[in-house]
C-alpha cells in the first residue's frame, strides 16, 4: 500500500481538484480517498464559514461517502474513480483522537490518497505534494510547519507580485515544481511522479506509512 498526501497553504487553491485529477489519471491503483476537515466554534477550517462539519459530540467522526453526484469534495473523489471515500471531521487540535480509528480503516487497503497537511504529524506518506498559489495571501500554519517535508510543489502560475508576506520558500527550493494554470490541475509529470511512488511502494511490500510519524 502507498499513501499519498496532498496539502496546500490555504482553502480554494485546488487541493481537491488535484486529488480528483490524480485519482482519475491513475484509476488502476484503486484509491481510497480521505478528506480531513478541522473545525472550531461552528466555523469550518475549509472556508471559514458556519458549517455542518461538527459532529454530534463535537469531537471527531469518520464517515464514508456513497454519493457519486460530485456535489461534495468526497463525492468528487468517487466521481473521479476512487474505490472508497472517507470524510474525517475533527475539532481543531483533536485529529490525534481520530487517528487510531482512521488507521484501522486504512489497514489492508490498496492505496490511499489524503487531502490534508496536519495528517503529516501522524503518518509517513510515500509522497507529499503541496499546492501553492501566490495570488492567495493566506498561508496556514500547518502548511508552514510541513513545507520542508514536501517532495514536490504544485505551483499556480502567478500574474503579478506574490500576495504572501513573511513566507519563505527556501525549504522547497530544490524540490520539483509542477506549474499549473487551472484548469487542469494535474500535469503528466505529476502523474508519473505519483505512479512511480506507488509502484515502488507496491514492490517493496507493506508501507510503513500507517505507523505514527512521531514514534
Amino acid at each position: 500500500m502507498a499513501i499519498i498526501v496532498i496539502g496546500g497553504h490555504s482553502r480554494s487553491v485546488g487541493k481537491t481538484s488535484v486529488v480528483a485529477g490524480l485519482i482519475s489519471a491513475l484509476r488502476e491503483f484503486h484509491w481510497t480517498a480521505v478528506k480531513i476537515t478541522q473545525y472550531g466554534h461552528g466555523v469550518c477550517s475549509a472556508n471559514g464559514a458556519p458549517c455542518d462539519c461538527a459532529t454530534g459530540d463535537h469531537s471527531w467522526a469518520i464517515s464514508e461517502e456513497h454519493d457519486r453526484s460530485g456535489e461534495s469534495d468526497t463525492s468528487r473523489y468517487l466521481l473521479a474513480g476512487a474505490a472508497r471515500a472517507l470524510w474525517v471531521r475533527t475539532e481543531q487540535g483533536r485529529l490525534a483522537e481520530a487517528m487510531p480509528t482512521l488507521r484501522q480503516k486504512l489497514e489492508g487497503l490498496e492505496n490511499v490518497i489524503i487531502e490534508s497537511n496536519s495528517v503529516l504529524k501522524f503518518l509517513r506518506p510515500e509522497l507529499y505534494l503541496t499546492v501553492l498559489d501566490p495570488n492567495t495571501d493566506d498561508f496556514k500554519n500547518s502548511a508552514r510547519e510541513f513545507l520542508d517535508r514536501a517532495d514536490a510543489v504544485i505551483l499556480h502560475d502567478s500574474r503579478g507580485a506574490s500576495a504572501w508576506r513573511d513566507v519563505s520558500l527556501k525549504p522547497v527550493a530544490e524540490r520539483p515544481v509542477f506549474r499549473i494554470d487551472p484548469p487542469p490541475y494535474v500535469t503528466a509529470e505529476m502523474v508519473e511522479l505519483v505512479r512511480g511512488s506507488v509502484t515502488t511502494a507496491t514492490k517493496a511490500g507493506s508501507s510503513p506509512g500507517l505507523r505514527p510519524s512521531s514514534e
